[in-house]
């Protein structure tokens, strides 16, 4: 299934530049939307996203949508990292 992630952002806020350290590491392609060049992208995460302050990552994978406001690290962990492949070998 194809995963899309919307990375809402402005220039100026440090959360925003964590956040994005944060995905580059992990090698995660998200598309930017600047809300102070796009008036369209600051109205779609307020009344899409319910969310009225950057950083804004929406992850949406088919019809489930998983919005994290803010930079929170722990909880980006839990939703980017795919569950290990039942095809996994274990090693003991």
């Amino acid at each position: 299934m194809t995963v899309r992630i919307l990375f809402f952002t402005q220039p100026g806020c440090l959360s925003c530049e964590l956040m994005k350290v944060f995905l580059e590491a992990r090698d995660v392609v998200f598309e930017v939307c600047d809300i102070s060049a796009d008036p369209a992208a600051r109205q779609a995460m307020i009344e899409q996203h319910g969310s009225h302050e950057t950083p804004t990552l929406v992850i949406v994978s088919g019809e489930v949508r998983q919005v994290v406001v803010g930079f929170d690290p722990a909880r980006l962990d839990l939703l980017l990292d795919p569950a290990p492949s039942s095809d996994a070998v274990i090693e003991s």
